[in-house]
């Protein structure tokens, strides 16, 4: 099984939103992948609260059957839209995979 983790930094405002409105955004495209192929484990994304120390505002934690489940999943037409949505709204990106 392989562990995906990936946390963004968003900016300020994109997209004409602002950095907590793209968050949210952000979960709901991310859960809505889900279930998009067999083979995905567990998805979730938090999103950093208010109060907490964070550095980063949105974490994705997700685990795959394996590495060729991944790999597909990387370049699913679903996902590749939400990572065009993420290139638009995020500063930063942060990943580890690893096996389980």
């Amino acid at each position: 099984m392989i562990r995906h983790i990936v946390m963004w930094k968003l900016k300020e405002t994109a997209e004409g939103a602002t950095r907590a409105e793209n968050a949210l955004k952000l979960k709901e495209k991310l859960e809505g992948c889900r279930n998009i192929m067999p083979g995905i484990l567990h998805l979730e994304v938090g999103i950093a609260g208010a109060g907490l120390v964070s550095t980063y505002d949105a974490v994705l934690v997700s685990d795959f059957a394996d590495k060729a489940t991944l790999d597909a999943y990387q370049v699913h037409p679903q996902h590749e839209a939400v990572k065009q949505f993420i290139g638009a709204v995020s500063e930063t990106r942060q990943c580890v995979d690893y096996e389980v």
